[in-house]
């Protein structure tokens, strides 16, 4: 099934491969997903909505096995403080549901911040826009598509 995250893709002419996996609406945790396609939790990117008190809405992409940082956002944003909206947010500002997050085809071009891991790989997954599905490629490919859009940055930690 093609996502609207795969349409822009195509329509940018940048290779990726779609994976379907198994969806447990009880455990829509990112080392889970890695699990059912096949990568390391590192390299499967979740997409998280925050809110920061100067800049609004933003999107944070972090490794499945870390957590956000907020101060480490909060500084690259420029924003004094940021936090993670309240999941009911999360559909109406993005279109997507908790576990399909991604930043191609969202509501609104929200400013995107990416951990500076993301470069490490040759590939890597995220959310295609639906649960049950991961899109695969390379990370350069992932920032060529967001543009002028993504900033990256050390915005995730482990978890504790």
């Amino acid at each position: 099934m093609k996502t609207n995250a795969a349409r822009l893709l195509d329509s940018l002419g940048i290779a990726y491969e779609l994976r379907d996996y198994a969806v447990d609406p009880e455990d829509l945790r990112a080392e889970s997903v890695a699990a059912k396609v096949g990568l390391p939790p590192e390299q499967v990117f979740k997409t998280l909505v925050a809110r920061g008190d100067r800049g609004g809405v933003l999107l944070a992409v972090v490794p499945g096995d870390d957590e956000l940082d907020l101060k480490a956002l909060a500084r690259l944003s420029g924003d004094r403080k940021v936090d993670t909206v309240p999941l009911k947010e999360v559909l109406p500002l993005t279109g997507y549901v908790r576990g399909g997050v991604t930043v191609f085809g969202a509501r609104k071009d929200y400013p995107v911040f990416v951990d500076e891991t993301l470069e490490l790989f040759d590939v890597i997954s995220v959310s295609a826009g639906v649960r049950g599905t991961q899109i695969f490629l390379a990370p350069g490919d992932y920032l060529r598509a967001l543009g002028t859009r993504a900033q990256i940055g050390p915005i995730a930690r482990a978890k504790e």
